[in-house]
């Protein structure tokens, strides 16, 4: 992903915390000539029993993602090939109307991490479970209501021989926070204040990281 030096990102935290809050990636690896690249969306995490954690970044850390089997992308999968993970965060489309000045062009707001690393494809069935689990028990302790999958744990091993897991560990990451930085202060200004009085969620998380990005 190509970052001008002004949309790069303050701190590793905020790749981490972009990659957590948006989690369902978009995979791609490389196909055939004719048939081309494979890219399938899927849900990641970081893996809970890693050691390290991330507070470095993403380099070295290790993720965990799980598609279905029949996906022909989970065949062409191969042990420590690289793949790529991209996550996209808060965006919106900025109107020349917002900065009041002229001449101006329209341009769109966004936040996106690449996240490049080695695969290992998750075999048993008991540590695809895991993965099942730790994915559920990370989407609901951030997302959901508290699920108590407990008592799903059956209908979860008769489901899991169809899931392929994967571990993959970051050997690269670059984020890119386009926020309107290229801009004066007085009309990057605008521009968040008009995000942050919108009724839509995305313009609202994306005034939120300007304000984030200015403090």
């Amino acid at each position: 992903m190509f970052v001008p030096s002004f949309y790069r990102e303050p701190d590793a935290s905020w790749m981490v915390d972009l990659v957590r809050g948006n989690p369902l990636a978009l995979a791609v690896t490389n196909g055939d000539p004719q048939e081309g690249p494979f890219a399938t969306h899927l849900p990641v995490i970081f893996d809970p029993a890693a050691d390290g954690g991330v507070e470095g970044g993403l380099p070295g850390a290790t993720l965990l993602g799980h598609l279905n089997r029949a996906n022909p992308h989970w065949s062409a999968l191969q042990d420590g090939e690289l793949l790529l993970l991209t996550f996209t965060g808060p965006h919106s489309y900025v109107s020349p109307t917002v900065y009041e000045t002229t001449p101006a062009a329209p341009t769109w707001n966004f936040t996106a991490v690449h996240v490049r690393g080695v695969i290992e494809k998750i075999t048993t069935i008991e540590e695809t479970l895991e993965v099942v689990q730790a994915t559920v028990s990370a989407y609901e302790g951030a997302f959901g209501n508290g699920w108590d999958m407990t008592a799903s744990l059956d209908y979860f091993r008769k489901i899991v021989p169809a899931v392929g897991a994967f571990r993959l560990t970051v050997t690269k990451a670059d984020g890119m926070f386009k926020l309107s930085q290229e801009q004066p202060g007085e009309v990057r200004e605008r521009v968040r204040e008009s995000f942050g009085q919108s009724g839509c969620t995305y313009r609202r998380e994306t005034a939120a990281l300007m304000s984030k990005l200015g403090g």
